[in-house]
């Protein structure tokens, strides 16, 4: 219930303190079941959204993710026979979190903690760790909840003790530095075109219709901008595959393009999806100059497995008939999104990318001011991914000092501040556009400048507990066999 579109984040450590109380005193095989069974009843509605593609695609998801949990809670349960365990369990559930976003296949880092707090009292604590200190910080106070209901102390008015120390956890969150404002703004269009199919089959039956609806709203911002309803924006974004067809290969989509962008005037950073030789494909971000046309561009990094590729391609395609639908296969760039887009040097990011802490952090390091997230969620609307990725941009916006834009093809576009707050919002499954003035800031936040730091120190924290439990529970026994 913490996780969008509910959003209730004080559910977080209140959930993992339950998590934390029913693993205590457990043996691992027990632990393990029972982490098992937290993830599924956790993670089977938090990633709902992929139902769209399957439902056996949905179980098969729960049911692999699900044992990174079980796997976290049987190393847990002996650390929980340590001083401080609260801190021991707080790492180890960084370190799945990370394993969980590293393998199989690239990695699922959705559903993490921290991407249910998108704006809470924990939330500052990106600025200074990034994701995983948050979801460390929710995971310590759920855990001192969770002391307070299954240790007993001697004295009923110490029971008081880490219900203290678990409040004040997000309250030292006020502390963190935060960098302040540098008095440079520009102005961002940002469209969203809509598309008129749904599911798998999002773009209709009608060649080029996302490229004609994304031209018209285009269009349409353009004349809102004449007749003064709108500032004149310095740059426009359109999202992820904002264009159905390769502008590169196509002289009539690249002529359609070409004609909206000479209309609003400015650099636009167009979506779209290229051909890349015979048979591969890259998932674009390009530069069009209303001028001069096609420039710079940025290829997506972080693939979506059988959606943009498909792993162990023989076999799956030989077992799975829905596994032709990928086509192309996508090729990942190699490169940062840092792109010269007018007069600012803006930051692109690709939908699923927004998850990895790397991806951003790169982008954010090699100029990249505002962040511009082109997103298509089209096969996923009236689901919780939308909102799932917009907390998601929320929290990269605090982590990274940088304000954030989001175009999707059928919402949500959002804008974001640098301090997680919604300043706009479009609905979903309706043509949208408008123009935002963010502020330009340079200034890194300790976790830009620190990177993965905090996170390897929690992991080997978690490890180093784990250890010592050990060793310690296999001296108990050798003592025990003595006796």
């Amino acid at each position: 219930m913490a996780f969008p579109p509910l959003g209730w984040w004080p559910c977080a450590p209140a959930g993992l303190a339950l998590i934390a109380a029913s693993l205590y005193g457990a043996r691992p095989r027990k632990a393990a079941w029972l982490g098992y069974v937290a993830a599924v009843v956790f993670l089977t509605p938090t990633v709902a959204w992929v139902r769209t593609i399957g439902v056996d695609v949905w179980v098969m998801l729960v049911a692999v993710e699900s044992l990174f949990y079980a796997a976290m809670a049987a190393l847990a349960a002996p650390v929980f026979r340590l001083r401080l365990w609260p801190v021991w369990f707080g790492a180890l559930w960084v370190a799945m979190e990370w394993a969980r976003g590293l393998v199989p296949i690239g990695g699922f880092p959705w559903a993490r903690v921290a991407f249910s707090q998108g704006e809470s009292s924990f939330t500052p604590y990106a600025a200074l760790g990034g994701a995983p200190l948050v979801s460390f910080a929710v995971a310590v106070c759920g855990a001192l909840l969770a002391y307070a209901l299954v240790v007993r102390p001697s004295r009923g008015v110490l029971r008081a003790v880490p219900v203290a120390l678990a409040v004040a956890v997000p309250v030292v969150a006020l502390a963190v530095p935060r960098p302040q404002d540098e008095g440079r703004t520009v102005n961002v269009g940002i469209v969203q075109g809509n598309v008129p199919g749904r599911g798998m089959n999002i773009f209709g039956d009608e060649r080029a219709v996302v490229l004609r609806n994304h031209s018209e709203e285009t269009k349409r911002l353009a004349r809102r901008v004449r007749a003064g309803e709108l500032p004149a924006p310095d740059v426009v974004a359109l999202p992820e595959n904002s264009t159905d067809i390769d502008p590169y290969t196509d002289a009539s989509a690249h002529a359609v393009i070409h004609d909206s962008v000479r209309d609003i005037g400015v650099p636009t950073l167009v979506g779209a999806v290229v051909a890349i030789g015979d048979d591969s494909r890259a998932t674009r971000s390009l530069v069009w100059d209303p001028e001069t046309g096609p420039g710079d561009y940025y290829d997506k990094r972080n693939l979506v497995p059988f959606g943009e590729y498909t792993p162990f391609k023989d076999l799956v395609l030989a077992l799975f008939e829905r596994a032709k639908l990928v086509g192309r296969q996508s090729v990942p760039g190699t490169e940062p999104g840092d792109l010269k887009l007018g007069p600012v040097t803006v930051g692109a990011v690709n939908c699923y990318e927004v998850a990895y802490d790397a991806t951003v952090r790169d982008t954010v390091r090699a100029g990249g001011t505002p962040l511009v997230v082109q997103t298509n969620n089209a096969s996923y609307a009236l689901s919780n991914l939308p909102y799932q990725q917009l907390a998601m941009s929320r929290l990269r916006a605090v982590e990274h000092n940088r304000a954030v834009v989001t175009a999707a093809t059928t919402g949500i576009s959002a804008y974001v501040a640098p301090d997680g707050k919604v300043s706009w919002q479009t609905r979903e499954l309706v043509a949208d556009s408008t123009v935002v003035t963010v502020p330009v800031r340079t200034e890194q936040t300790i976790a830009t400048r620190v990177g993965a730091a905090p996170e390897w120190a929690l992991m080997m924290l978690g490890a180093a507990a784990t250890v010592v439990a050990a060793w310690r529970g296999r001296r108990a026994d050798r003592m025990m066999g003595d006796d």
